[in-house]
């Protein structure tokens, strides 16, 4: 590879960085074209950590035999088996010394100490290069402070010595390509985790003035959990996250599958939207997400009991109205939420339902909106005077439709 070939593939790399262009594209770019123009590299993985509440990294693999090997997010790797291939490996080699790279000539003498240098040996390779850049202290986001890279060659004679020097001056151009697009993806996650995926889009479309908001109309959830104060009053302190966790994840997960937006964890309470360009099929939706709750709880709480902890439910109550939706805050804090009289109306629903002895509450305005349920009727409850509303409104639950003819 001349000195034209790799200012060819620096540039490319270059311009991948600056578009964004997908990290396990760009190092499949990177090794098929440094493998044209005379690199022998027959295989190619690249890590970096990254910030999410589940994974701890992404991998990009390569292969001569498998070009299209693909990315993957990996778990912690400091639990179980995970952490004993970490501490074998070669990438932790070389942050426990402080170096930057180490090779084996593992078809040529050298020893086969590192994992998976056995799994690489018996494949076929014959040298392998593993490589670590490191990001500045302020410069790096959680985790993610280096980029991890290894390489391999079945070359008979491994790799020759400006194989070396090309992956020298290359593979931190390749580097700062893969953080750059790693940088917008945990933009992202960081936004949806914390703020919902619409919410999030909205965000990061560049809707973050103070005061920026549009007026929708949008179905309301608004829940909380039955009992919680008494429950976590009596419950030890280790057991209240790991509580508030489980009926989160099925409170969350419901709205989600259903098309549901979560913009607020207040406590135990959830405040969702659901928006469609019909009204009937925002309510539809929102009674899916109930439906699934229902069924979520039910193993939740069976799981509970078998293990000796306290079990909830979840009261609900919907509502639909018009909002604004947008941002809320001072100049350098900002909340986008959605405000209004139907916002406080929902909440106030909802804490009907501990004094009607209900799981869930809903307006006359989304009952006369949504379509009929599965497996449920619809029947009113009676007028009630809700604080903080200024008229009294009829309410309405709903029955299962073995319950109603029973």
């Amino acid at each position: 590879m001349n000195a034209h070939d790799i200012g060819e593939i620096a540039a490319w790399l270059t311009a991948q960085g600056i578009k964004g262009t997908d990290e396990m594209e760009i190092v499949n770019g990177f090794c098929e074209r440094a493998r044209a123009a005379g690199l022998r590299l027959d295989r190619g993985l690249a890590l970096i950590d990254t910030l999410h509440p589940v994974y701890e990294g992404r991998a990009f693999q390569w292969d001569s035999r498998e070009p299209s090997k693909g990315a993957f997010e990996y778990g912690p790797t400091n639990e179980g088996v995970s952490a004993e291939n970490w501490e074998r490996s070669a990438f932790f080699y070389l942050r426990e010394n402080n170096l930057n790279e180490v090779r084996r000539r593992i078809g040529l003498g050298d020893p086969v100490d590192f994992f998976p240098l056995d799994t690489l040996l018996g494949a076929g390779h014959k040298d392998f290069l593993a490589m670590i850049h490191r990001f500045a202290n302020d410069s790096h986001i959680g985790d993610m402070d280096c980029f991890y890279s290894h390489w391999a060659t079945m070359d008979e004679g491994g790799f020759r010595d400006e194989d070396l020097s090309v992956l020298r001056q290359l593979v931190p151009v390749l580097a700062l390509a893969i953080k750059s697009g790693s940088l917008t993806r945990i933009s992202r996650t960081i936004a949806e985790v914390y703020l919902g995926e619409d919410a999030a889009r909205q965000v990061l479309e560049g809707r973050i003035s103070r005061g920026k908001a549009e007026r929708i109309s949008a179905v309301l959830w608004f829940s909380d959990l039955q009992n919680y104060t008494r429950i976590s009053d009596n419950l030890p302190p280790d057991e209240i996250i790991p509580f508030l966790n489980d009926y989160a994840d099925a409170v969350i997960s419901s709205i989600h599958e259903a098309g549901g937006n979560v913009l607020k964890l207040i406590g135990d309470g959830t405040l969702a939207i659901f928006k469609a360009e019909e009204r009937e099929d925002a309510c539809a939706r929102a009674l899916l997400a109930e439906q699934l709750l229902r069924e979520k709880l039910k193993g939740l709480n069976e799981r509970r009991r078998s293990e000796g902890r306290p079990v909830t439910e979840v009261y609900l109550g919907l509502h639909i109205g018009d909002v604004f939706y947008g941002n809320i805050g001072s100049s350098d804090r900002l909340d986008f939420t959605v405000i209004g009289p139907a916002v406080n109306e929902v909440s106030r629903i909802a804490s009907m339902c501990r004094f009607v002895d209900r799981s869930v509450i809903m307006s006359s305005q989304f009952v006369a909106a949504a379509p009929p349920p599965r497996n449920a009727e619809v029947v009113s409850i009676g007028r009630y005077a809700l604080r903080g509303v200024k008229r009294a409104q009829e309410l309405f639950t709903l029955m299962p439709l073995d319950t109603v003819e029973a």
